[in-house]
């Protein structure tokens, strides 16, 4: 079962959820973030509320297709786990120009996972707009992850597609340059729909290919497969929380080990789809980050 939002006029976004029949529900909550809340107060997990609201209801007319779809959570932060796959680690040592014994290295073996604030709220956006890169970067790439949409006090009550977009040279130049090699107008993008956890036979064996294309054209295809995750998704969050506060909804990236050739560096009109078995495409144009 999968929630999304999409928008329903000019002025109002609906919340809803796909059933495993694929059909299309309205629910009453405005946000996803309302939904987790109210599981709070009834005690209740967020599928037995959905379950609930959609018992007497009818699905909607429009098909999946046809919705104009929204980001399904606006989340206050969102962060992101780094170094988490072998593959991650190999790119990030190239990209510094160093061959053994770094600071990646060192990080990937570490009791401590990589985290780090990826995106806030106004930075955050949806399928179908555009993703920025950045004026100052000449080598920059999406990162496809998987992401997890947590509570406050950690439980995992969804999964969703995420793009961390990512200016390699930035980064390789010196890893002190990390947030603006992470961090800027529209470089993080989510969706197209949160995957309730209630609902995953085994998140740990979930495919996940990235397709960028250029003029019409396929440039690079990527895939991987959550299994190779080196770290627990509740290993990541324990870091996450651990002395910090986070609000219901924080989503939480969780590495990639999908990365294009060396080679390769998006240009302004690429379009990027990431799919995630069960949860969907996830597609962005792209556009520098001054034209957006």
């Amino acid at each position: 079962m999968k929630v999304i939002r999409f928008r329903k006029n000019s002025t109002e976004t609906q919340l809803a959820v796909i059933t495993k029949e694929n059909n299309i529900f309205e629910l009453m909550y405005d946000t996803f973030q309302d939904l987790l809340s109210q599981t709070e107060q009834e005690k209740k997990s967020a599928l037995q509320l959905i379950e609930e609201d959609i018992k007497s209801k009818s699905p909607i007319e429009k098909s999946y297709s046809e919705l104009d779809l929204l980001a399904p959570i606006q989340s206050d932060e969102v962060w992101a786990a780094g170094v988490t796959y072998l593959k991650s680690k190999e790119a990030r040592n190239r990209e510094a120009n160093v061959q053994k014994d770094s600071f990646y290295d060192k990080v990937y073996d570490a009791r401590r996972p990589e985290i780090f604030l990826k995106s806030t709220a106004r930075r955050l956006i949806g399928p179908n707009v555009p993703v920025g890169i950045r004026t100052d970067s000449n080598w920059q790439i999406p990162e496809p992850e998987l992401a997890l949409v947590v509570k406050a006090d950690g439980e995992i009550v969804g999964y969703t597609v995420g793009n961390d977009m990512s200016s390699r040279d930035i980064e390789g130049e010196n890893p002190l340059y990390l947030p603006q090699a992470k961090m800027w107008k529209n470089s993080c993008a989510i969706g197209p729909a949160i995957l309730l956890a209630d609902t995953v036979e085994d998140p740990y064996n979930l495919e996940i290919e990235c397709r960028i294309e250029r003029n019409g054209e396929l440039v690079t295809k990527g895939n991987a497969n959550t299994s190779m995750l080196k770290r627990t998704y509740n290993e990541l969050v324990s870091y996450l929380i651990k002395d910090n506060d986070i609000l219901d909804g924080t989503t939480l990236l969780t590495g990639t080990c999908i990365i294009p050739d060396d080679s390769f560096t998006l240009q302004e009109g690429d379009v990027i789809e990431i799919e995630i078995e069960s949860i969907g495409i996830l597609r962005n144009p792209v556009k520098l980050a001054t034209n957006l």
